[in-house]
C-alpha cells in the first residue's frame, strides 16, 4: 500500500476497494463494475490481506450461486419450481399492465416475465420502469392456473446500489486530500492509475463525469478507438445508460404518444450516445429536432404537452482522421451524420472534449491500488446535482463580455461541474480555479471556433478572461491553435476569400510567441530538424510547450545546437527510472547523429542524483548507454551528485550554449515504448509532451 492508499481506506472506511479485485471476482458473470464493487465494498472493505481474500471469495461464492448465466436459466427456473425459492441476480425491468392494474416485472437472463411487483417497490426504484436496474431478488414459486399470470412471486427485491448517502460526511472526508490526491483518487476509483495519465488526460477524464453533477449538460467527444470514451456510461454508474449504435426512437428518448410514458430522460441522470460518429448512419430526423429543443430549452414538446427532463447528454464516437487532417481540410465535427453536422445542433454542445489527447488504454494504466467503490462516488455526484458552483470563479476573475449567452453557459456548467466533483465544499484557491475556469473556456472554445468554420453567420470569439485583483486580460486558446496556427484560423479565411492563398502562407504570431512556418514549428525549428544550421542563426530566448503538444523531439529542441560539439554536460537530478535513462540514450543518438566527421570523439557527461530506490538497477541503465555508444564516438560519463542541492536542468553544448529545461529530459507523457509497431515509439515527434518551457542562453 501507498500513502494514497492508506488515506483512502481511512477517510472513506467501508467505502474503499482494491480495484483489481474486480477482474479476480468478474469471472464468466456479465454484469456491470458497480455490481462487482458493490459486493466487494460489502465484503473486501479492508487493506487486511486476509479479509480481502476471504472477502473475494465469498463474493465469487455469491456469483457463483445467485447469478443467473442466460444458458442456464431454465435450470434456474427448475430449481425455483423444485424448492419453492431462490436468490438470483440479474437484470430487472417493470412495467405497467393497464389490464391488471398492476406492475410486471420482467427478469432479463432468467426469461421470465409478468411478475407481479408491489408499488412501493416501483415507487422507491422509478429506474425499473426503464431500461432496468441490476438487482438481488428473492423468487417463489406457486402454480396457478391463471393464464395470464406467471408463477413466480417476487418476496424482496434490491437494486444493487447503496441505501443512502451523506454529503455532509463526503465533504468532511473530502478534506483530508490535497487537489492533487482527490484528481487520483477519482482516476483510481475509474478504475484507470494515475501516474499514467497526464494532467490534462486526468482532466478530461473529469469531464466525463460531470454529466453525472449537472443537470442538462450536453457534452461530445471524438477521437481514436480504444479510449475508454463509453467506459463511464456502461460500468460506472448505476444512474447512466449508454445507448449502442447511437440510434433511438423519439418514443424511447423522450415520450411514447400512445401511451403518454416519458422516456430516458425522464429517468437516467445521464444518456450517452455510443458511436454516435459516422458519416453513413440515418438519424430520424424527428428525433434530431426534438434532441435540440430539449438541449436547448431542458424541454420537448410531444403531443399536447410541453415536458422538460434533467438528463445529461453525452455524444461520444470515433475519428476517421487525425486532428492535423481535420483541421487542414474539414472541422473537428466532421464524422457526424448530416443531420447532426448542424450549426444549431453543435452549438448546444458545452463542452468537446478532445479525445486525440487521450491515451489508448493499456493493459498497465489499470489501476491495483485503492479507489473508492464507483457506486459511492456515483451517489456522491447524484447528491450535487442540484447545487450549481458555476459563481466560485467570479471572486477572481470575469468572464469576456464577448462572450456569448451560449458560451457562457457551457463554460460555467464545466466548471461547475469539475468544480463540484474536485471541491465539494467549495474550499478552492485562486489558482486552482483559474485552472478550472481555462480547462472549462478551452473545451467550450473548440466547440465555438468549429462552428466559426462551419456557419459563415457565426463571428469569431476571443476567449479570455480578466484578473479583478490586477487587471491582466488573459486569453484561452485550445491546444489545437497552438499546434496547428496556420491553418487553424487561416483556411476558413482563404475560403471565403478574406486572404489571399500568398498571404495564408505567411508565418503567424501565436500569444506572443515567435512566428511559425505553415507545419506549426516555431521558426527554426524545421531547419533545426534538418541539422547544419549557422550558429549566428539559432533561436536564442524562451520557447513553451503546452500539455500534449507533440513535435517536440530531441532532434528539434536540441539538433542544430550540437552540431559540431565536444562536449556535453547533461545536468538532471532526475535521471533515475527506466524510462529516464532511455531519454538520454535518445538525446545521446542526436549528439552523434550531429557529430562532425573531423571530431574523433564527443564527450558527454551527466550529472545526476541517486536513486534511493534502487541506485544499482540506476547505474546499470547508465552504463548500458556508456556501453552501446562508446564504439560509435561517444564517451558518456556519469556521477551521482548524493548532495541533495542539485536542482536546475541543464544542457552547456561547448561553451556556447546553456539550454534551461524546467523538466529536464523526462518531457513526454507515458507511451508504450515496448511496442515495436508504435509510432511513438518509433517517431519521437509524435508524443505528446508534459508542460515544459525551454530556454536557449547564448554563452560566447
Amino acid at each position: 500500500m501507498d500513502d494514497l492508499d492508506r488515506k483512502i481506506n481511512e477517510a472513506f472506511p467501508g467505502y474503499a476497494v482494491r480495484k483489481d479485485l474486480v477482474k479476480r471476482v468478474r469471472g464468466n458473470a456479465a454484469v456491470p463494475s458497480y455490481v462487482l464493487e458493490f459486493l466487494l465494498g460489502q465484503n473486501c472493505a479492508t487493506d487486511d490481506e486476509a479479509e480481502i481474500e476471504t472477502g473475494v471469495e465469498r463474493v465469487k461464492d455469491i456469483l457463483a450461486k445467485h447469478y443467473v448465466q442466460r444458458a442456464e436459466a431454465g435450470a434456474v427456473r427448475s430449481d425455483i419450481k423444485q424448492s419453492g425459492y431462490k436468490r438470483v441476480i440479474d437484470k430487472v425491468s417493470v412495467e405497467l399492465n393497464l389490464k391488471r392494474d398492476a406492475y410486471e416485472a420482467a427478469f432479463e437472463n432468467l426469461g421470465i416475465a409478468r411478475v407481479l411487483v408491489s408499488s412501493d417497490v416501483v415507487k422507491a426504484n422509478r429506474r425499473l420502469l426503464v431500461s432496468g436496474v441490476w438487482c438481488i431478488a428473492d423468487l417463489t414459486y406457486s402454480a396457478n392456473e391463471a393464464k395470464d399470470e406467471s408463477p413466480f412471486l417476487l418476496q424482496a427485491l434490491k437494486p444493487i446500489q447503496m441505501a443512502g448517502f451523506d454529503i455532509d460526511e463526503h465533504v468532511q472526508a473530502r478534506a483530508a486530500f490535497t487537489m492533487d490526491e482527490w484528481t487520483d483518487v477519482i482516476v483510481r476509483t475509474v478504475g484507470l492509475e494515475p501516474a499514467q495519465l497526464g494532467r490534462r488526460e486526468k482532466f478530461y477524464l473529469l469531464t466525463r463525469l460531470v454529466n453525472y453533477c449537472e443537470r442538462n449538460y450536453n457534452y461530445v467527444e471524438l477521437g481514436p478507438k480504444g479510449t475508454g470514451k463509453s467506459h463511464v456510461f456502461s460500468e460506472f454508474s448505476p444512474h447512466g445508460i449508454l445507448i449502442s449504435g447511437g440510434e433511438v426512437t423519439p418514443a424511447k428518448l423522450f415520450v411514447n404518444n400512445s401511451t403518454g410514458k416519458i422516456g430516458l430522460v425522464g429517468y437516467w441522470d445521464a444518456v450517452a450516445f455510443d458511436e454516435f460518429a459516422g458519416k453513413n448512419k440515418r438519424p430520424k430526423p424527428d428525433v434530431v429536432d426534438i434532441m435540440k429543443n430539449y438541449m436547448a430549452n431542458k424541454s420537448f414538446s410531444r403531443g399536447i404537452e410541453q415536458v422538460t427532463a434533467e438528463a445529461s447528454m453525452a455524444f461520444i464516437g470515433n475519428t476517421s482522421h487525425d486532428v492535423g487532417y481535420l483541421i487542414q481540410n474539414a472541422d473537428l465535427f466532421d464524422d457526424l451524420p448530416a443531420l447532426y453536422h448542424d450549426p444549431a445542433f453543435i452549438d448546444r454542445i458545452h463542452a468537446y472534449v478532445p479525445g486525440w489527447e487521450m491515451s489508448i488504454i493499456r493493459g498497465d494504466m489499470f489501476s491495483n491500488g485503492f479507489g473508492l467503490i464507483v457506486d459511492y462516488l456515483a451517489e456522491a455526484l447524484r447528491a450535487l446535482r442540484a447545487l450549481d458552483y458555476s459563481g466560485l470563479y467570479e471572486r477572481w476573475f470575469s468572464v469576456s463580455e464577448s462572450i456569448s449567452t451560449r458560451d457562457r453557459d457551457g463554460v460555467n456548467k464545466t466548471f461547475s461541474g469539475l468544480a463540484k466533483i474536485l471541491f465539494p465544499s467549495k474550499d478552492m484557491d485562486k489558482e486552482q480555479a483559474r485552472e478550472l475556469l481555462e480547462i472549462a473556456m478551452e473545451m467550450r472554445e473548440r466547440v465555438k471556433d468549429q462552428l466559426y468554420r462551419i456557419d459563415g453567420t457565426f463571428e469569431r470569439v476571443e476567449f479570455s478572461y480578466t484578473d479583478k485583483a490586477t487587471g491582466e486580460v488573459r486569453a484561452v486558446r485550445t491546444l489545437e491553435e497552438a499546434e496547428y496556427p496556420s491553418t487553424y484560423h487561416v483556411r476558413d479565411l482563404v475560403d471565403a476569400g478574406s486572404v489571399s492563398a500568398e498571404a495564408a502562407q505567411a508565418p503567424l504570431r501565436v500569444d506572443g510567441a515567435a512566428p511559425r512556418d505553415a507545419s506549426g514549428d516555431q521558426a527554426g525549428d524545421a531547419a533545426a530538424r534538418h541539422g547544419g544550421e549557422p550558429a549566428a542563426e539559432l533561436f536564442e530566448g524562451f520557447k513553451a510547450y503546452r500539455e500534449n503538444q507533440r513535435g517536440a523531439s530531441f532532434e528539434a529542441l536540441f539538433g542544430p545546437y550540437l552540431e559540431g560539439a565536444r562536449c556535453v554536460l547533461i545536468v538532471d537530478p532526475y535521471v533515475r527510472a527506466f524510462h529516464q535513462c532511455r531519454n538520454v540514450m535518445e538525446f545521446v543518438e542526436v549528439v552523434l547523429r550531429h557529430r562532425g566527421d573531423a571530431i574523433p570523439k564527443v564527450e558527454v557527461h551527466l550529472v545526476t542524483c541517486p536513486d534511493e530506490r534502487g541506485v544499482q538497477k540506476q547505474v546499470g541503465y547508465l552504463q548500458q548507454v556508456a556501453d552501446a555508444v562508446a564504439p560509435v564516438g561517444i564517451e558518456f560519463t556519469w556521477e551521482l551528485d548524493a548532495t541533495g542541492t542539485l536542482h536546475a536542468r541543464h544542457v552547456y553544448v561547448d561553451d556556447r550554449w546553456d539550454i534551461q529545461l524546467d523538466r529536464g529530459l523526462d518531457i513526454w507523457q507515458k507511451f508504450d515504448g515496448g511496442n515495436a509497431f508504435s509510432l511513438e515509439a518509433l517517431m519521437p515527434e509524435r508524443r505528446r509532451v508534459k508542460q515544459f518551457e525551454i530556454t536557449y542562453r547564448r554563452l560566447a
